[in-house]
């Protein structure tokens, strides 16, 4: 369900819903602005249900300026800015780099971002509980937990010696932590990492020709917008060249890869809609302190596994949060 169907669907259901009257400007409609470098899709759903549970409708209460740059990250600047023309309300930016393009592109108007893995580092943030400024959000734990994804083909390919990560550069902060928490992990872990760029969904079939020649033990799927929106076909791919895949967020798993572990990005998403909802009452968001994750998921494919011929062990599935059979 894209973004704009799964926000009919709830503005129809919340016909009967309260107004968030504390909310609302005199003309009753607030106008929220979301960036992302990805497209509209389920992974969003928890945002825009959280704001519905919270008595948000658009056409209602609210008007969304959605924007999405579809994987070419140097159109964000652009889009920020005309979100910032716009004169919306409250902006959400998506993952360090739509976050980065909005705090440029304002400092006024309440940047709420969603899954920036460290944004103290990358300048977002002076504090993460007093914030200052005009941002606030949650933040992610990708980088650390791409050693956790290497411990999980160790588990689950005792055997296994070598693996690809499949990254996206034009994603180049967030993928390139990625990349070297990878690169830092897999010798202790005594395992040979090689690496497959993907910069657009054109080039994924390129990616696994070099893939299916390499022949590596696992594939190493990096947390990306772009390879996120192409879970099912990235998922196909690893299936028919035989190659275990692993990632970081749920609905890889759910489309097809063998097995994920990573923080609950639904979660965030909640998150990030109950900080929209604080601004949109008066809170600045300065004062509101970037919330850090706190619940991490562990998805077995079953499926896939027995398609692969592996045997998952039973500690292993019992760990888990979700078996998909």
């Amino acid at each position: 369900m894209d973004r704009r169907t799964f926000m009919a669907t709830i503005s129809a259901v919340l016909s009967a819903a309260p107004l968030a009257a504390q909310a609302q400007r005199e003309t009753g409609i607030y106008r929220i602005g979301f960036l992302t470098p990805g497209a509209g899709s389920a992974n969003e759903e928890p945002f825009w249900t959280e704001l519905h549970r919270l008595g948000y409708a658009e056409g209602r209460n609210i008007a969304v300026e959605y924007r999405s740059s579809h994987g070419d990250f140097e159109k964000l600047s652009s889009l920020a800015a005309e979100l910032v023309r716009l004169k919306v309300d409250v902006i959400v930016a998506v993952v360090t780099q739509a976050s980065l393009a909005a705090k440029q592109a304002t400092a006024t108007i309440p940047i709420v971002m969603i899954g920036v893995v460290d944004p103290l580092g990358s300048g977002l943030v002076a504090n993460l509980a007093r914030p200052g400024g005009n941002i606030t959000g949650t933040s992610g734990a990708g980088a650390d937990l791409v050693a956790k994804q290497l411990e999980l083909v160790r588990t689950l390919l005792p055997n296994a010696t070598r693996v690809t990560a499949l990254w996206n550069p034009a994603n180049r902060i967030f993928q390139q932590l990625l990349l070297n928490e990878a690169m830092s992990a897999a010798p202790k872990l005594r395992l040979q990492l090689g690496a497959v760029e993907a910069r657009t969904p054109d080039e994924l079939d390129r990616a696994f020709v070099a893939i299916g020649k390499d022949r590596p033990d696992a594939l190493l799927v990096l947390a990306d917008p772009m390879l996120g929106s192409q879970a099912k076909r990235i998922a196909d791919l690893a299936l028919k060249h035989r190659v275990p895949a692993v990632s970081m967020l749920r609905g890889y798993a759910q489309a097809g890869m063998m097995a994920t572990y990573g923080q609950s990005f639904d979660d965030s998403y909640r998150r990030a809609a109950g900080y929209v909802d604080k601004i949109l009452k008066g809170a600045k968001p300065g004062d509101l302190p970037v919330q850090q994750p706190t619940k991490f998921e562990l998805v077995i494919n079953l499926k896939t596994a027995k398609a692969l011929g592996l045997t998952v062990p039973q500690s292993l599935l019992l760990r888990a949060d979700e078996v998909i059979q």
